[in-house]
């Protein structure tokens, strides 16, 4: 039967609706007899409980929502996990958009989450945001945690990694390979974690005196499916890299397709490390040397960082704020 509710189960039995809600709530009020007659209703009927209803008196949805540009980075899909993990354990339901990484979806996302459909937000931010007035709109009245992309402007828990060190740490990877010509390409030129990674680069080639004319930044335009055609330009150039470090993991398909169409051997020719948590790293011909992010806690931590900021209501967002370290795992594409 569908549509059952508290009201038709309290018809049935005979019973107010306040006794019925609180035999479901294992109320210490309702003797054990009357609690068994409601349960056995419930189970015959299929009555499902709304999360919504207990929670609207108190002003609380029990919901949160998650913002993030996709889910076919292996990144995102990874931290979910580690949110929802988070959030059934506290008793809490997620509601995932994806922005496509469109800064008017984000906008408008936040717009319709503006009239107490859930308690707060866990977001990651798009290429496109580099204006904050509607997360800030948003803030006054929900929190926010950032995690990954996030936007410093905004004082709330900012869960990252550790992207400048690990912009010098897969640099300097292949320098200690070999690679003297080392490419940083670069998914995108406004978001904070590129920035990091980018200026982690910049450091290791000129400690390691490098001839910065010979290692360049390529950024990709924010417009997708053009990465094959600026990847094989570069390749095809006269003053070709020996290293590239890749930013994000959807740069690794046209970099090994194009290295296969050119005949361009990896390693041998060519070494390549990528910012990346994909399961086919170690399948890959040759396999993937990465810089992996702890996807899973990050995710755990900002839930727990937003969730313990819903049940505190004198807690300071910015002090749940945390750098978990990447790890970088060495495999066939960077070996000597």
């Amino acid at each position: 039967m569908s549509n059952v509710t508290i009201k038709l189960l309290a018809e049935r039995l005979n019973l107010s609706t306040a006794t019925i809600s609180k035999a479901l709530c294992d109320s210490h009020e309702i003797s054990v007899a009357t609690k068994e007659r409601v349960l056995a209703l419930a189970k015959e009927l299929d009555y499902v409980p709304n999360p919504y209803a207990g929670s609207l008196r108190r002003n609380k949805s029990k919901t949160i929502a998650v913002l993030i540009p996709e889910v076919a980075d292996s990144f995102f899909s990874l931290a979910l996990n580690g949110i929802e993990e988070v959030a059934l354990e506290k008793g809490y339901h997620t509601l995932i958009y994806l922005t496509h990484e469109k800064l008017e979806r984000e906008k408008s996302i936040l717009k319709s989450l503006s009239g107490g459909r859930v308690d707060g937000v866990i977001m990651s931010v798009t290429v496109e945001t580099a204006s904050f007035e509607h997360i800030k709109e948003f803030r006054r009245h929900y929190p926010i945690v950032f995690f990954d992309r996030v936007c410093k402007e905004i004082d709330t828990a900012k869960i990252t990694t550790n992207d400048f060190e690990c912009g010098y740490m897969a640099t300097k990877h292949l320098i200690e390979a070999g690679c003297r010509k080392i490419a940083l390409i670069s998914i995108s030129n406004s978001l904070s974690i590129i920035s990091e990674r980018t200026e982690g680069y910049k450091k290791a080639i000129e400690e390691f005196g490098l001839n910065e004319d010979c290692c360049p930044i390529i950024d990709f335009p924010d417009e997708p499916g053009l990465e094959y055609g600026i990847i094989r330009k570069m390749m095809s150039s006269a003053n070709r890299p020996d290293g590239i470090v890749a930013t994000g993991e959807k740069l690794t398909t046209p970099i090994y397709l194009v290295c296969q169409q050119m005949d361009i051997n990896i390693p041998k020719d060519i070494k390549v490390i990528c910012f990346s948590n994909q399961s086919s790293a170690i399948i890959l011909n040759p396999t993937l040397t990465t810089i992996t992010q702890p996807a899973i806690e990050m995710g755990r931590t900002a839930a727990s960082a937003l969730l313990k900021s819903l049940k505190y209501n004198s807690l300071t967002l910015t002090e749940e704020s945390a750098i978990i370290p990447s790890t970088l795992i060495t495999r066939g594409s960077t070996a000597g």
